[in-house]
């Protein structure tokens, strides 16, 4: 099998020749694995960038779909993540593309989008996992039973990221969050921030980067069932400059300002934090920690379909779906985004599919993203003041998104 993948890949390697897509068509000739997968010509987006669009043959029919590329190796090539200023908020992924000048990007977390199972919850639009943009430390990751998506295969976790560190290689890691509340009667650990799930009988921290959304959702369903009634047992602390400024028995909604966090908890957790009183002083520190030395710069939540170059044991053989995937190759040194096309009569994969196509394209590991209405890739050509969805999004019409990767080139 491996060997496959070696002829492939030298096929990939081959197409080095600079060309122009024919619309959104693929050349003839670009093929590999028995013509199964027909890849276009690569086009130049930025220095260090190509994109090509691609069709691959699967069981019930072919799938279309569009490839992003990104040269690590190039120092003028950089990649983060791009959000809307909050993590309760939401917007296409072209616009989040052209508010920070991306030359490409490609939507990212699954997320909270629907809460019909909690009739007057309010849906909070944040992500599932962790997230780091430009080094800052956004959220944490739900509890597994709390995540929006399909099964995790065996052994991952919604902490599972896709991200690249300080030494500018992109890598599969694992985001732990470590965090705990100062108080006049102990440390208080921190099970939670900024995520729209806290685990049953934890404390959760919010700042400013969570946004205007309601806080109610935080003590929703439990570790194991997403849909479990709401807690009964809840409590919230604004501490604002070390101070415990307002309490109140149920969380909250509106912005909070820098300088303020505040502390919910549900169950054993709101029972501590009844123990606070206004004027009391707190202080509170917390940080996501991966499992890697170098510390990540960027990091999105997604959960790995592939390492060491063999797709997980355990992934879905049975729902195709349009599907968003991003996968690492080259040591690091190549970022490889992917989604594919949701026009009508366009086939969708399986999740072990897209695992095999990205092992096919070179990824050593790779993620799957969030998929269906939300897959979308989109690039920027040279002296274009917006950029061009290149895939057609099943929803028709690109869907608002909590974050995306982006990829930036100098020059």
């Amino acid at each position: 099998m491996k060997n496959r993948f070696v002829r492939v890949r030298a096929v990939l390697t081959a197409l080095t020749a600079w060309g122009v897509l024919a619309g959104s068509g693929v050349a003839a000739g670009a093929t590999a694995d028995g013509d199964t997968l027909r890849l276009g010509r690569p086009v130049r987006v930025a220095p260090g960038v190509t994109y090509r669009a691609f069709d691959i043959v699967v069981g019930r029919g072919t799938a279309h779909g569009h490839l992003l590329t990104a040269d690590l190796a190039d120092r003028r090539v950089s990649v983060d993540l791009l959000y809307p200023g909050a993590v309760g908020a939401r917007s296409p992924v072209s616009r989040l593309a052209d508010a920070r000048s991306a030359v490409g990007a490609v939507n990212a977390d699954f997320f909270n989008i629907t809460e019909t199972q909690h009739p007057g919850v309010e849906a909070t639009g944040a992500p599932v996992g962790p997230a780091i943009a430009s080094g800052r430390h956004l959220k944490a990751a739900v509890p597994d039973g709390q995540r929006f998506g399909p099964a995790l295969p065996p052994g991952t976790t919604a902490k599972d990221v896709i991200g690249v560190g300080l030494d500018r290689r992109a890598r599969l890691d694992r985001l732990s969050l470590r965090g705990a509340a100062l108080t006049p009667g102990g440390a208080l650990p921190l099970k939670g921030l900024n995520q729209y799930a806290l685990p049953v009988n934890g404390i959760g921290a919010f700042t400013s980067l969570w946004g205007t959304t309601s806080r109610v959702r935080a003590t929703c369903g439990t570790d194991t069932d997403r849909a479990a009634p709401c807690s009964a047992q809840t409590y919230e602390v604004t501490v604002r400059r070390g101070r415990v400024t307002e309490v109140a028995q149920v969380p909250g909604r509106g912005g909070i300002t820098r300088g303020t966090t505040t502390l919910v908890g549900r169950e054993e957790g709101a029972r501590q934090l009844r123990k606070l009183h206004v004027g009391d002083a707190v202080r509170i520190g917390h940080a996501l920690t991966g499992r890697q030395p170098v510390p990540l710069r960027f990091a999105v939540g997604g959960f790995p379909i592939v390492r060491d170059e063999e797709p997980l044991s355990g992934l879905d053989t049975v729902t195709p779906a349009v599907r968003t995937s991003a996968g690492v190759g080259a040591g690091g040194h190549r970022l490889l985004l992917l989604a594919l096309d949701g026009a009508p009569g366009r086939a969708g994969m399986t999740v072990r599919e897209l695992a095999d196509l990205m092992d096919r394209l070179g990824a050593r590991d790779a993620v799957n993203l969030d998929g269906g209405g939300s897959s979308t890739l989109v690039t920027r050509e040279p002296g274009s003041p917006g950029s061009t969805v290149r895939n057609h999004p099943s929803g028709g019409a690109e869907r608002p998104v909590p974050n995306a990767i982006g990829v930036f080139a100098r020059g």
